[in-house]
């Protein structure tokens, strides 16, 4: 094992996998130069331009390219830059990339992962911090990974790489500094398992990608205040772990869900739904959800740091939880 950053995990995950696949490569803006997190560093010198091909600035381009390579038997990572740029290939991922598959009646193979850095960073404004990945598990057709640990970083891009079906892998540009143990050889994460960061017996949490360190800070605030909430980091939106969510659920009876994302339409009301549907009204106590208001994202620090869910916010809301 060796302690490295999340950002790191994901080029040691990628370097992997490109070593033991000749069909995987890399197109995208500045990939040659590095990536824009240094996520591709060192690539070009040992695999060269024909699989690190730096693009022009052309998402459609980007997105229908890697497609088209995909379908030909390569195994295209398709990098994105900011998650905002994708807008600019909406097309070519919902009605191609998501559909090839089924329309083809599975004669086609869009094995590509599409890697979008997402959330708040800092100063980054409306435009370059959003998180939408919920729009995205709305679209049959697509697997949605929000990893939040860099073991978790490396193992599901491993198996995004792996897989035949298209990944959309939504690495959390504010965590790219958090480090944590990775193995020498990584082995894939299967998608559709959550893992428990905290086990307790008063209130389930359900979280993922970037605002994970803020719920498990907050857990070990509840504990010292005499509340043992129970954690789950989903890890993948799509597929996601219902049986582990529902099976906690089952002995808390208290549900709160955590996301950095807008609350309105958030992938937290599904869960919530999906729960109430299983287990009836009668098996849950109360819910609650913590995320964005419904505005843009701020330049001002201030402000930024106002609007943001953090750890002060999920204490409050698990607290008063706990009295309803």
């Amino acid at each position: 094992m060796a302690q490295v950053t999340l950002v790191e995990a994901a080029r040691l995950a990628a370097l992997q996998e490109m070593r033991r696949d000749p069909t995987v490569w890399v197109l995208g803006e500045d990939v040659a130069r590095g990536g824009l997190f240094g996520q591709y560093r060192g690539f070009l010198d040992e695999f060269g331009a024909d699989r690190i091909v730096s693009t022009p600035i052309s998402e459609s381009m980007i997105m229908g390219g890697g497609l088209g390579a995909a379908l030909v038997g390569t195994r295209p990572i398709i990098e994105m830059r900011i998650f905002d740029f994708v807008m600019c290939a909406m097309d070519e991922l919902v009605n191609q990339v998501a559909k090839v598959r089924y329309m083809f009646g599975g004669q086609a193979k869009p094995a590509v992962v599409v890697r979008m850095p997402h959330g708040i960073w800092r100063n980054s404004a409306a435009q370059h911090s959003q998180t939408l990945e919920s729009w995205f598990t709305h679209i049959p057709g697509v697997i949605v990974a929000v990893p939040a640990t860099p073991a978790d970083t490396a193992g599901l891009l491993v198996s995004a790489i792996r897989s035949d079906d298209p990944v959309l892998f939504f690495d959390p540009k504010n965590l790219f500094p958090l480090t944590g143990e990775v193995p020498a050889v990584i082995d894939p994460i299967p998608f559709g398992k959550a893992r428990l960061a905290r086990a307790g017996k008063d209130l389930t949490i359900v979280t993922w990608s970037a605002i994970v360190p803020q719920v498990e800070e907050a857990g070990a605030m509840l504990a010292e205040r005499g509340i043992e909430a129970e954690i789950l980091d989903l890890r993948t939106l799509w597929p996601w772990d219902e049986e582990a969510v529902a099976a906690s659920l089952h002995r808390t009876g208290r549900l709160l869900v955590a996301h950095e994302a807008v609350t309105v339409g958030g992938f937290g009301g599904e869960v919530v739904a999906r729960m109430v549907e299983r287990l009836g009204p009668a098996a849950i106590k109360a819910v609650a959800r913590v995320g964005q208001p419904r505005v843009p994202v701020p330049f001002a620090p201030p402000l930024e740091d106002a609007l943001k869910p953090d750890t002060a916010k999920i204490v409050a809301a698990a607290e008063a939880l706990m009295r309803r």
